[in-house]
């Protein structure tokens, strides 16, 4: 498969993936563009200054300081505001705007967000529909979907749905609502979905290694792919795949790991307290074990770290056994 075809792109993860996360990844590089977590449209308009603070990017012509773009992601449900606020969000510098279909959280979707709707059809297109109508013809619009919400029994309905509401580009997690992140994802579909549509299709679930990619390519499809667990297990997942696709062995990053850390630290230190910045670091720990195994025999020593210097401490003296 030829390296040039593959187009890779961050997933957004709510509570993981804030822009300190994204300029990280982004640093080490190898991804084509990035999307932000999650916008929230209940009540009103979200206006154009919260996307400035709350994807910082948009400042920077939706760039990172590397020149990834960042997509600014949307998620509710009220068509109107939705439409409005997609505006605001190229008023605030966004140049391509997602849209948020696939979130399973219970509080999300008990507000009517996320992938309850892909139990109405009707709703997706919408909602698209109104936000592709509202928004400049140079401005990017793309979704998110899961399968489906218990079942599957609507997934093409809601393919079609959005793209005739005008979209151009769908990315699919291949598990509905009620799965989880559990079992595997079904790629097949993601595949049947491909053949169907005309809409650029993203296949997103279970890739985390150029052995997992190529399966994914040979049973979808698809030359597009986002990553998101993956990214936070391996920050160095994309640069990895890059090599791979080329032909060559990728290199072992414990070394860089640490680097990537204490900088990281440093980062977070810049934008947020003691706390969430303790917090946001002990769970990446819970990601990079799975990846990386001198963060998994001491994640309990690390997690019962009190304080930053005491994490990045403990790091370097493991580092060093």
């Amino acid at each position: 498969m030829p390296e040039k075809k593959i187009t890779l792109a961050v997933a957004p993860m709510e509570g993981v993936m804030d822009h300190t996360m994204r300029e990280l990844l982004s640093q080490i590089g190898g991804m084509d563009y990035l999307v932000s977590e999650f916008v929230r449209v209940t009540q009103y308009p979200i206006p154009s200054s919260t996307f400035k603070r709350l994807v910082p990017e948009n400042k920077n012509q939706a760039q990172t300081t590397q020149k990834h773009p960042v997509h600014t992601q949307l998620l509710g449900s009220n068509a109107e505001l939705m439409a409005e606020s997609a505006y605001a969000a190229t008023e605030a510098g966004a140049t391509h705007i997602d849209v948020n279909f696939g979130c399973p959280a219970k509080r999300v979707n008990g507000h009517g967000g996320g992938s309850v709707l892909l139990q109405t059809p009707d709703a997706l297109h919408n909602i698209m529909h109104a936000i592709r109508i509202r928004l400049p013809q140079h401005i990017s619009l793309s979704a998110k979907i899961r399968l489906g919400y218990e079942d599957e029994e609507l997934l093409f309905d809601n393919v079609s749905a959005i793209e005739d509401a005008g979209v151009n580009k769908l990315t699919i997690h291949g598990r509905t609502k009620k799965d989880g992140y559990k079992p595997p994802a079904r790629w097949e579909k993601i595949g049947v979905i491909k053949d169907r549509t005309k809409m650029t299709v993203v296949a997103n679930g279970d890739i985390t290694d150029a052995a997992s990619l190529l399966k994914c390519h040979s049973i979808t499809g698809c030359d597009h792919f986002m990553i998101g667990r993956g990214s936070l297990n391996n920050p160095f997942i994309f640069q990895d795949l890059r090599t791979a696709l080329n032909g060559e062995t990728a290199t072992d990053h414990t070394k860089e790991l640490i680097e990537t850390f204490t900088n990281y630290t440093t980062r977070l230190q810049q934008d947020y307290d003691e706390t969430a910045t303790l917090g946001r670091l002990k769970q990446w720990c819970g990601h990079l074990r799975f990846e990386f195994d001198f963060i998994r025999e001491n994640l309990q020593t690390l997690r019962r770290c009190k304080s930053v210097n005491e994490l990045t401490t403990q790091i370097e003296k493991i580092t060093k056994q």
